[in-house]
């Protein structure tokens, strides 16, 4: 625990499933007001709201589209409403869609460029605004993945944003670390979401998914969320411009993932 993040308010995108959920729920323990957005699960966004309650913090969904400059609006304006400030954004909102390079179309290319990259920027541009204009010392992560350093085969869209997710957190990193805005990136390895469930693995998958992870198991994304916590807290108050893999050693097997 954090005692310096109770009361603090945060955005966490795409926080009603899979790793956003888990971070929103672990600031919800630090004692934070979240703001959980979701795009097409207000179910999981409510148990996500509920969830943060019961463990003492305070939470508002709200449903936009966080590509889009009015959708990020939107949770800006939610969090100023509801909580008159912002200390902390994170940009978590993101997804794929495999397919081999030469057949993948540029509505599907541009969609995901459209979340994963457009949607960060948004975010961190918003919430950096806020933060200039009420001197707030704010933190921002984007979340990332290993693909910003390891390619991911049949997905060419996806590793590119995740490539431009690390420099761009990089160059904002660099561009606001004199204002006492802190940008990072965590670059999660496999994680056991619904998008990824691990019970559902077996045999030759499972075996082929260890071993490219020299711990030798899938994380969860309560491990994310803590290096989240720690990232924003000021236990990290000199921490700027990196990534912080949370992976089970997986970058350190690159040839294998290819």
């Amino acid at each position: 625990m954090y005692p310096d993040l109770s009361g603090k308010t945060a955005i966490v995108t795409g926080s009603s499933k899979g790793i956003g959920q888990g971070i929103a729920i672990r600031f919800g323990k630090e004692n934070m007001n979240v703001i959980v957005d979701y795009h097409s699960d207000p179910e999981g966004a409510e148990k996500t709201v509920n969830m943060i309650k019961e463990l003492g913090g305070d939470a508002l969904a709200v449903e936009a589209d966080i590509s889009r400059e009015e959708g990020m609006r939107q949770l800006i304006d939610a969090a100023i409403q509801r909580y008159g400030t912002i200390d902390v954004m994170v940009n978590n909102a993101g997804f794929s869609s495999g397919c081999p390079s030469h057949e993948l179309s540029l509505n599907d290319w541009r969609r995901v460029l459209e979340v994963n990259l457009t949607g960060a920027f948004l975010g961190s541009r918003e919430a950096i605004k806020y933060m200039l204009d009420h001197d707030v010392r704010g933190s921002v992560i984007n979340i990332s993945s290993v693909h910003q350093q390891i390619p991911k085969v049949h997905n060419v869209h996806y590793s590119t944003t995740k490539g431009g997710l690390k420099m761009m957190t990089e160059t904002l990193a660099l561009e606001y670390a004199g204002r006492g805005i802190r940008i990072n990136a965590i670059a999660p390895g496999t994680i056991e979401t619904p998008a990824n469930p691990a019970e559902e693995k077996e045999g030759r998958e499972k075996d082929a998914t260890l071993g490219k992870i020299p711990m030798n198991k899938i994380g969860k994304p309560d491990q994310i969320a803590a290096a989240a916590a720690w990232l924003v807290s000021n236990e990290a108050e000199y921490v700027t411009g990196t990534t912080l893999f949370v992976d089970g050693g997986m970058t350190l097997y690159p040839s294998q993932l290819a």
